[in-house]
């Protein structure tokens, strides 16, 4: 890595912080942690589970006459996923210092960094209109300009209608820009709120958190993308659960990773 942005990055990151490094196979600790935060209060978990299943199926469900919209869609879901979080990240918090854990509570509890937070939302929303654009692009120019009918493409035969190379073709592209986000964003919501930080600092953090843990990092994402992924493949069910489970090992994840000097 070039030394100015090295020393940028080191710059950026709070002088109370210091970064860990764990073990490979820690992410799996953090979901275990995570489950435990559910178990002890699993009707606000999974009220912040339910209500984002709904939102995905209101987006699925307005997006379905056109598979780029959808793909995107669901892609650009993977990209703000993070801030989305910010309330149950902060229900491991509350949970974790004794303090109460409504609904309520989870999302008034994030009044304090709420305009770091909007900053970093309008930072992630950036790179998923960036995906949306390049992904209509992509498709276009692989499928063609016409959108096959949906029971060709969501529920049914895609791959069909695409070669191997333009499958590829997307799933690079996708997944260049997913990797993007996820490296300046792992930490970045949990930083902010016990820290109220800016939000370039804070994906400064997670860009020295995923460089120092580059393996433990790679074993978070692959169990962020299994686990989406069965989210989806139940048809949003599973994510009342899922994404409740995420959210929470996030925190975990930050708690783990980064240790506040006092």
């Amino acid at each position: 890595m070039n030394m100015s942005v090295q020393s940028y990055i080191n710059h950026k990151i709070p002088s109370q912080l210091s970064i860990h490094h764990v073990a490979l196979l820690r992410p799996f600790n953090w979901l275990a942690q995570a489950w435990q935060d559910i178990s002890h209060h699993p009707k606000t978990s999974l009220a912040h589970g339910l209500t984002i299943s709904a939102l995905l199926l209101v987006i699925l469900v307005l997006t379905s006459v056109n598979i780029y919209i959808i793909a995107a869609a669901i892609s650009g879901f993977m990209l703000i996923g993070p801030i989305m979080a910010a309330g149950l990240c902060e229900l491991s918090r509350r949970n974790e210092s004794g303090e109460s854990v409504s609904f309520d509570d989870s999302l008034a509890g994030l009044r304090h960094c709420q305009s770091s937070l909007n900053r970093f939302a309008g930072i992630l929303l950036g790179f998923s209109v960036l995906w949306f654009l390049m992904s209509g692009l992509v498709l276009a120019l692989t499928i063609g300009d016409i959108a096959p009918p949906l029971d060709q493409t969501l529920w049914g035969d895609f791959l069909a209608l695409v070669t191997p190379l333009q499958l590829t073709l997307y799933i690079i592209v996708g997944g260049l820009l997913a990797s993007i986000v996820f490296v300046v964003s792992v930490v970045s919501v949990p930083a902010i709120i016990e820290n109220d930080i800016p939000p370039v600092d804070a994906m400064a953090i997670s860009f020295k958190v995923v460089t120092s843990n580059l393996l433990t990092m790679l074993v978070w994402a692959a169990l962020i993308v299994l686990l989406t992924a069965i989210g989806f493949a139940t048809f949003l069910v599973g994510m009342i659960i899922i994404y409740p489970l995420l959210g929470h090992a996030t925190w975990h994840a930050y708690r783990d990773l980064i240790e506040k000097k006092v």
